[in-house]
């Protein structure tokens, strides 16, 4: 049986909420990070060889990688839902925010926390100016697309919304990003909030945390 492999504050949620709002039925495992900088324990780690989340098994597959496994589960277990077809009007701008998530959006993060982590100064590094720029470029892309469509690939939720929600909250909490100048960031997270899908899927990955909406 499809088994999601959850580590707490992680991009798994991701999977979750997929399952959730598919109503598919999965075995859900969940994953207590350790040490006083959370890194992940050994037996996530054993997982995959990669030793990050998220993770998925099914029968004797493994596999790894938020963009992947959502592929697979919609094709696999969800007759084609939140995927958009080829003749769908939404089908570009779908395809463009699913891979523009992980391929630049959280890149981008993740260099800022590099540089954060290393206390370089924007003013004496021209990686950490043009790390800052291009960070704020891709905020200002988000407010615009949400500022046009209700949800990034148009006007109905799809995989696109799945990878984007955890950039937008999870890690933004953990990267202290305010969105008070983003009023269509909050209405969006307001309206992502309201899903029982996300509701459920959010209690399971991580209980006791109420989700970053805002």
């Amino acid at each position: 049986m499809l088994t999601v492999h959850h580590l707490g504050l992680s991009q798994s949620e991701r999977i979750v909420w997929l399952c959730e709002e598919l109503g598919i039925d999965y075995v859900f495992k969940r994953y207590e990070r350790i040490g006083g900088k959370g890194y992940a324990p050994p037996e996530y780690k054993a997982l995959h060889p990669m030793g990050i989340a998220p993770v998925i098994t099914d029968g004797a597959l493994v596999l790894g990688e938020s963009g992947a496994i959502c592929d697979y589960i919609c094709g696999r277990y969800g007759d084609g839902r939140l995927t958009p077809g080829p003749d769908h009007p939404d089908f570009a701008n779908h395809l463009f925010w699913f891979h523009w998530c992980n391929g630049t959006f959280m890149a981008t993060l993740m260099g800022g926390s590099v540089i954060q982590l290393a206390g370089t100064d924007i003013s004496d590094s021209p990686g950490a100016a043009f790390i800052a720029d291009r960070t704020a470029r891709a905020w200002g892309m988000i407010e615009t697309r949400l500022g046009e469509a209700p949800f990034f690939g148009g006007s109905d939720l799809t995989t696109a919304d799945i990878m984007m929600v955890y950039g937008l909250t999870t890690s933004r909490a953990m990267r202290g990003t305010s969105i008070a100048a983003f009023p269509n960031i909050r209405r969006y997270l307001a309206d992502i909030g309201a899903r029982p899908a996300y509701q459920s899927a959010m209690a399971k990955a991580e209980p006791g945390m109420a989700p970053v909406l805002t």
